[in-house]
């Protein structure tokens, strides 16, 4: 079952920070250094979360062939906890955005000239 759709312009920093909250949360990383690996790496759509069944148990693997030729692999708990740790993040950029917005009170858009109606700023031309 797929779980998030790729974006196709990822870049190498981008996956090697996902891979880096993947580690935290609980995920291991098997390289694909036999050709067995390398096959089954290649059956996986890249840098996307699947969940496949392990026995009785559910597993997540995240496929990343090119940054680490790897397989990270985690439990249903560290997949939750790397969710957990990714809505974290976005809730603390989300009040970094509000602190930054409000943190000069005299920030005037006024000086930067007319932006037109559509940008809610009083009638066009103002």
């Amino acid at each position: 079952m797929l779980i998030a759709s790729p974006v196709a312009a990822k870049t190498k920093r981008h996956i090697e920070k996902i891979e880096d909250n993947l580690t935290a949360a609980g995920f291991l990383a098997k390289p694909a250094n036999t050709p067995e690996r390398v096959d089954m790496l290649t059956r996986l759509p890249a840098n996307t979360f699947v969940q496949r069944a392990n026995g009785d148990a559910v597993t997540y693997v995240y496929a990343d062939p090119k940054v680490c030729a790897c397989l990270y692999v985690g439990t249903q708990d560290a997949y939750a906890q790397y969710l957990r740790d990714m809505q974290d993040r976005r809730l603390a950029d989300q009040q970094t955005l509000a602190a930054q917005t409000y943190a000069d009170a005299r920030w005037n858009w006024g000086g930067w000239g007319p932006w037109g109606s559509h940008w809610g700023f009083g009638p066009y031309g103002w």
